[in-house]
């Protein structure tokens, strides 16, 4: 995988945020903040949260306007897919075998066309207030989606609730929900011939030998414990219940076979395609077969201001159509796709008229979102923009409609308040509002 590249405001967004194995023992102890938190066993829906960081050109994906004037519609022409009356661009012809298993809210959008609060926002569905700092990693004023399903619905056995791969983008931290819910990120890249997850490997500076000694000492620990005489309290390690959750999660089978992504037959992986937003697919895929709640693929460089129709035909679509087609299709052989709720979005779409460099710059007022499984209706268009995909027409839905219905689908009571650590109640969700049609 190359290197994160920057987006046109100059911010390199990679996070500065890792798990690190090394520091179970130490006094950050990060792994065991993470497992900290338990909570009552939620519904049976996973979710996948497919992440185009930049900003999908949908305008040329998945509501073409054909009949508008040259400067707008740009040279890509509409495809038939599975589904009568239902067309996307010519670039996404897997995808377009798959209609059946997806659908499309073409009357959405938001107000706001900057990277970092637009991130903010549709990864939270919250938009961000006075004193949002985009280069802050995490920079999360609200929990993103995959902390609050974290805190609501807890583990499923040993594998974490809530992963981030290949990375963990700036906005899919926990804010006030705290470390307990921040998610494990894998900080590797599946499609790399050496994949492995630094944080299910012992520390290399730790031998086996020293891994089993400090193991056992944790059951010394814990006869003081029962006694009433704590480690704190000799002045010893700090130990807890949560670091001996995180040294389960560095020896637990169940974890590493769900990482173990070189398990897979080599067909299955070519599939998905050999590259990290495929083997991103096929990794989520394998996560939430093992349990985990909620998976947030975080993807880039969508930015398409130069060369934008160039790009998109040759470097970014072939990627999408693949991963995303097999992802549908996987998961609906397997019997999963009717738990899994997978999403499809960036932090907003391209402007409807093409710049002076072939190329398309941000637009939140109006783009489309493609969502599936999880209880959907697959093969609907829910909405639709104008004539030039400008703005949507009639109501549009938004990120707090967006996080609102995922929310109903997973059994959260998105109307449910938190406390902010200065005891102010935030509701889950900023509406109550769902995408209806799909439901």
């Amino acid at each position: 995988m190359s290197a994160p590249k920057r987006f046109c405001d100059s911010l390199n967004r990679r996070t500065a945020l890792r798990v690190g194995a090394a520091t179970l023992f130490g006094a950050g102890c990060t792994l065991p903040r993470i497992l900290a938190a338990e909570a009552p066993a939620g519904g049976d829906v996973s979710v996948i949260f497919l992440f185009l960081k930049g900003g999908l050109s949908t305008i040329d994906t998945w509501d073409l306007k054909p009949q508008a004037p040259s400067e707008f519609r740009g040279p890509f022409s509409p495809i038939a897919t599975n589904i009568p009356g239902i067309e996307l661009g010519e670039h996404l012809p897997q995808m377009a075998g798959q209609m059946d298993k997806i659908s499309l809210v073409r009357n959405f959008g938001h107000r706001n066309s900057d990277h970092g609060p637009a991130d903010h926002y549709m990864l939270t569905g919250y938009h961000p207030i006075a004193g949002f700092n985009p280069n802050l990693s995490p920079n999360n004023q609200r929990p993103a989606h995959g902390a609050i399903i974290s805190r609501k619905l807890g583990p499923r056995g040993s594998v974490p609730p809530y992963v981030c791969l290949p990375r963990m983008h700036a906005s899919a931290g926990a804010s006030y929900l705290g470390a307990a819910v921040a998610p494990f990120v894998v900080e590797a890249d599946p499609n790399s011939p050496g994949f492995a997850v630094p944080d299910l490997l012992s520390p290399l500076v730790v031998d086996s030998q020293r891994f089993e000694n400090r193991r056992d000492l944790l059951g010394v620990v814990d006869r003081f414990q029962k006694t009433g005489e704590t480690a704190a309290n000799r002045g010893a390690l700090a130990v807890t219940t949560f670091q001996k959750k995180a040294f389960d999660l560095m020896t637990s089978s169940a974890t590493k076979a769900a990482f173990d992504i070189g398990a897979e037959p080599t067909e299955t992986r070519d599939r998905y395609g050999r590259n990290s937003l495929g083997q991103a697919c096929l990794m989520a895929r394998r996560l939430v077969e093992a349990g985990v709640r909620c998976v947030s693929i975080d993807h880039t460089n969508w930015d398409t201001h130069d060369n934008n129709f160039s790009v998109l035909k040759n470097d970014l679509l072939p990627l999408l159509d693949q991963g995303i087609s097999t992802l549908f299709s996987d998961l609906h052989d397997r019997g999963l796709l009717s738990k899994t709720l997978v999403i499809v979005t960036g932090e907003f779409g391209r402007t409807p008229r093409i710049n002076a460099n072939a190329g398309r710059d941000h637009w939140g007022p109006a783009f489309t979102i493609a969502m599936g499984g999880g209880g959907l209706q697959g093969g609907r268009v829910v909405g639709r923009s104008d004539a030039r995909a400008e703005k949507p027409e009639g109501t549009p839905y938004g990120p707090e409609e967006l996080s609102s219905t995922m929310f109903r689908l997973l059994g959260i009571n998105p109307a449910e308040e938190f406390y902010t650590p200065e005891g102010r109640p935030v509701k889950i969700a900023e509406t109550n509002r769902v995408i209806s049609e799909l439901l």
